[in-house]
C-alpha cells in the first residue's frame, strides 16, 4: 500500500479535515462580517468624545466599558437608538434607583447624546437611530396605527396614549408630549417594562403608522371635552351624575309642583 493511501485511512484524517473546515469558514466569516463599529448603526456622534462622556457620567453604575455592575446592566449590543431614547428623555442619568427611571429635563444636549451613543454602539451591533423619513408621521396611516395601537399598546398606554398605571409602582408613562423619534425609539427597544417591539413584530412603515396616529390625538377633542382621556369610565361617570343626577332633579321638581 502506498503512502498516500494509508494517508487517506489514517484515522486522524477526519479530524485533521474537520479542523481545516473550521478554519476555513471562521477565515471567510472574519472577512466578510461586520465588525461591531459598522453594523447596525448611522450615528453622526463623535464616538471618541461619547467615551469620554461616559467615563464622567456613567462608568460608575454601569462599570468601565459598559460591562455592567451591580448597580446597572451592561450597554454592549444596546445600540444607539436604546442610549438616544434614555439620554434624551432625561431617564439617565438617573438621580435615584426606583420601580422605573421617570422622564425628566435631559442632562445633555442633542450633540452630546449622539456622542454617547455613538460610542455605545462601537461596544456591539444594536438597533440604530431612527431617521427622518421613518419617524415622519405625514407618510404614515393614522387608521391603521390607530388599530396597531390598540392591539399592542392600549392596555398600558391607555387608548389615545395618555398613559396608565401599572403594578408595582410602574406605569405607562404618557405619549402626549413625546417626539416622534423618542415613539419609534421606544417601540424599538422596549425600555423598561416595555417589550420591545423589533422589524419582525412591526415593520418600520408599522411604526410610523403608529406615530402617525399617536400624533392626531393631540390638540382638539372631536368630541369635545377629554374628560382626561382616560377612556369610558370617565364618559360613565359623567353620564351618571350629571345625566341622571338631573333626571333625578327634574323628577322631584316635577313632583314637587305637581303636589
Amino acid at each position: 500500500m502506498s503512502a498516500r493511501g494509508r494517508g487517506r485511512r489514517s484515522r486522524f484524517a477526519p479530524m485533521l479535515l474537520l479542523a481545516f473546515a473550521l478554519v476555513l469558514v471562521g477565515g471567510i466569516y472574519t472577512a466578510v462580517a461586520p465588525n461591531a463599529a459598522q453594523a447596525d448603526t448611522q450615528t453622526t456622534g463623535d464616538a471618541a468624545h461619547g467615551e469620554k462622556l461616559f467615563i464622567t457620567n456613567c462608568a460608575t453604575c454601569h462599570g468601565t466599558g459598559a460591562v455592567g455592575s451591580d448597580l446597572a446592566p451592561s450597554l454592549i449590543g444596546v445600540g444607539a437608538a436604546s442610549v438616544h431614547f434614555q439620554v434624551t428623555t432625561g431617564r439617565m442619568p438617573m438621580q435615584a434607583s426606583g420601580a422605573q427611571a421617570p422622564a425628566k429635563p435631559p442632562q445633555f444636549d442633542e450633540s452630546e447624546a449622539l456622542d454617547l451613543a455613538a460610542y455605545v454602539a462601537t461596544l456591539g451591533p444594536g438597533p440604530e437611530i431612527p431617521t427622518e423619513d421613518q419617524v415622519d408621521p405625514a407618510q404614515g396611516s393614522p387608521a391603521n396605527g390607530m388599530l396597531l395601537f390598540r392591539t399592542n399598546c392600549a392596555m398600558c398606554h391607555n387608548a389615545v396614549g395618555a398613559g396608565g398605571a401599572l403594578t408595582e409602582g410602574k406605569y405607562a408613562p404618557s405619549l402626549m408630549e413625546s417626539t416622534p423619534t423618542v415613539i419609534y425609539e421606544a417601540m424599538l427597544t422596549g425600555p423598561q417594562s416595555m417589550p420591545g417591539f423589533n422589524d419582525a413584530t412591526l415593520t418600520p412603515d408599522e411604526k410610523r403608522d403608529v406615530i402617525a396616529f399617536l400624533m392626531e390625538q393631540r390638540g382638539t377633542q372631536p368630541g369635545g371635552f377629554a374628560l382626561g382621556s382616560i377612556g369610558p369610565v370617565s364618559e360613565g361617570i359623567w353620564v351618571f351624575i350629571v345625566g341622571l343626577g338631573s333626571l333625578i332633579g327634574i323628577a322631584v321638581w316635577v313632583g314637587s309642583r305637581s303636589s
